[in-house]
């Protein structure tokens, strides 16, 4: 079982007062499932009780009709003959719920009775269809789960914390790590955005040590993606989201970032591919970055909602839109490899998968055509905004250094392939670092 930075949360609830119900979201694939499966057939419930409304449609006959607790255990004993209640030691898992508005209505009333613990997960969850007629406002907590962070895939490749400790105290005090420890994060680095963070295929990389075959899988990965666009999608949307998420190779290949509908088809507008844009959106199949008009707090202020760069919300995903022949020179140890204008947006999307593991975080980045200053990411803090400026080589930076001359700006951070280094206010740090951000 791979390890999850999301275990920590899961167990505080499973240990915790069964007062609210624990919705897990999240895209497909990303091992929802698994994380509660394995957790809750640990020793820490007497009872487990399961229900896959996906592979097993006809349980949706326990939500039919009353939604009183005592009423779906009788139901419960009449489908499933096997489940076992234990009042304060049962864990009711109700999987692919989206599959049965009903159920979901029901959380509110399993909450309010408190005799058990459940998660309910499923894919889409962020989108209104079948939606319930009466959504357990108040009586759910949620655990939002992305693909496997950087952080993640290290441990999946038997990192120890010690050496992440490490580097995450030389990121904090500027101190400059060792040639080698440096030279082995980038090639980990440079595997993650093979790799990416599914983590079935994680799982296949680290016991085959086999990039065709994590190609393949990935490739099928993608095939499932336009199989739930067809399946979930209203049927205004459908044709439009698949074009709009396999166009993002096309969007980020260009020299101009920015998202543009006609890249999706010539003519395209906003009035026809928003909504299918929304859609990818809500289904965590997307990750938005939008322009402000100008570097300053609070950046929602001035956001330019039409103004936007869309990136995966997976880099190994991401990769294999790609031909294969792009893995095989993204591997390779010279930086001077012929990714060609690719390049930049394959690590430009790199750097906001990882920006986007925070689950709060909403990105931007500032593009001015009048003053020619380009700033990849902005990020809001306590100081002021930061400016990250990334580049896949070790470029000279000069949007950076014109925005950090603004006594606004505290400081900002420069993401190379080389290693760290402070000159006044402009931090210089290696990309793998942006974990730590």
């Amino acid at each position: 079982m791979l390890k999850r930075e999301a275990e920590a949360e899961l167990m505080d609830f499973y240990r915790g007062k069964a007062d609210k119900c624990l919705v897990v979201r999240g895209a497909r694939q990303i091992g929802k499932t698994s994380l509660v499966q394995e957790k809750g057939k640990s020793h820490i419930f007497d009872s487990y009780v399961e229900v896959n409304f996906l592979k097993r449609p006809d349980l949706k006959q326990i939500f039919s009709g009353s939604l009183d607790v005592d009423t779906l255990l009788l139901n419960f004993s009449l489908f499933m003959p096997e489940s076992r209640f234990i009042p304060g030691n049962t864990l009711l898992f109700l999987d692919e719920i989206q599959e049965c508005p009903e159920a979901i209505t029901a959380l509110k009333f399993l909450a309010q009775d408190g005799r058990f613990h459940v998660v309910a997960s499923g894919s889409m969850l962020g989108i209104d269809y079948n939606r319930p007629s009466s959504y357990p406002v108040g009586s759910v907590r949620y655990l939002d789960m992305k693909p496997m962070s950087f952080r993640e895939f290290l441990w999946a490749l038997g990192v120890s914390d010690q050496v992440t400790a490490m580097l995450q105290k030389s990121f904090q005090t500027g101190t400059t790590v060792p040639d080698a420890v440096n030279q082995q994060m980038m090639k980990y680095l440079k595997l993650y955005m093979t790799v990416g963070g599914m983590p079935e295929v994680v799982q296949l990389f680290v016991d085959s040590r086999n990039f065709k075959q994590v190609d393949n899988r990935q490739r099928a990965l993608l095939e499932d993606y336009r199989n739930d666009i067809a399946h979930y999608a209203p049927p205004a949307v459908k044709i439009k989201a698949e074009k709009c998420y396999f166009s993002l190779k096309d969007q980020l290949g260009k020299e101009n970032h920015k998202f543009q509908y006609s890249a999706v088809e010539h003519g395209g507008n906003k009035r026809k591919f928003g909504n299918a844009l929304d859609w990818l959106y809500s289904a965590d199949l997307v990750i938005a970055c939008h322009n402000v008009r100008t570097p300053e707090s609070p950046l929602e202020a001035f956001e330019m909602p039409d103004e936007f760069r869309l990136y995966p919300s997976d880099i190994g995903l991401f990769t294999a839109m790609y031909d294969f022949s792009l893995k095989q020179m993204l591997l390779a140890d010279s930086n001077t490899t012929p990714l060609g204008q690719a390049k930049g947006g394959l690590y430009e999307a790199l750097i906001a998968c990882m920006l986007s593991q925070k689950t709060d975080r909403k990105l931007y980045y500032y593009k001015n055509d009048t003053t020619n200053i380009e700033m990849e990411f902005l990020l809001p803090s306590e100081e002021g905004v930061i400016p990250i400026e990334v580049k896949a080589g070790n470029n000279r930076s000069k949007s950076l250094d014109r925005l950090l001359r603004s006594d606004a700006v505290p400081y900002g951070y420069k993401l190379i392939s080389g290693n760290l280094g402070i000159t006044g206010k402009k931090r210089t740090i290696p990309l793998y670092m942006a974990m730590f951000l």
